[in-house]
């Protein structure tokens, strides 16, 4: 399995008066990290992908573990992985980690659908071909077996 890794920064401004992460920006950096997975791994600005194709993935679901805080000035390696390829279903985990140390982990589910009418669609082959390459093990087993089993 591979993961695609990027750094972000707690800021001054991201922080409550104990000095850590406001647990709502947690969301803003999972959002920050989708887009640039998006551009840097699937090949397209996710912005295109909304206004010119049409196509969004809006959040349905989330899963969030807080285990250590996020502080000022903290630089975490978001390591995303892919733990659900479905039809029209995509749930991506975003591991939040300093120091080998996990500090978040979000489970996010997203659904793909045409932006005009907001109804479902599945997921375009040339997409998911690029998710199927972060898929987690559990990921990978589950899909084979509905693959063989249709």
């Amino acid at each position: 399995m591979s993961a695609y890794n990027t750094v972000i920064q707690v800021r001054f401004g991201h922080v409550d008066p104990a000095g850590i992460a406001y647990f709502p920006r947690i969301f803003d950096y999972v959002h920050d990290v989708f887009e640039e997975l998006w551009e840097e791994h699937v090949g397209i600005r996710y912005y295109h992908l909304l206004l010119e194709q049409k196509v969004g993935f809006p959040l349905v679901h989330s899963d969030v573990d807080f285990k250590r805080p996020l502080q000022f000035g903290d630089r975490m390696v978001v390591s995303v992985t892919c733990f659900k390829l479905g039809h029209s279903s995509l749930g991506l985990r975003y591991r939040f980690m300093m120091a080998d140390a996990i500090h978040v982990e979000a489970r996010m589910v997203t659904a793909c659908v045409r932006t005009d009418t907001m109804r479902s669609i599945p997921i375009p082959d040339e997409y998911r071909r690029r998710f199927e390459l972060l898929l987690e093990p559990t990921a990978q087993a589950s899909k084979h077996k509905k693959e063989r089993n249709p």
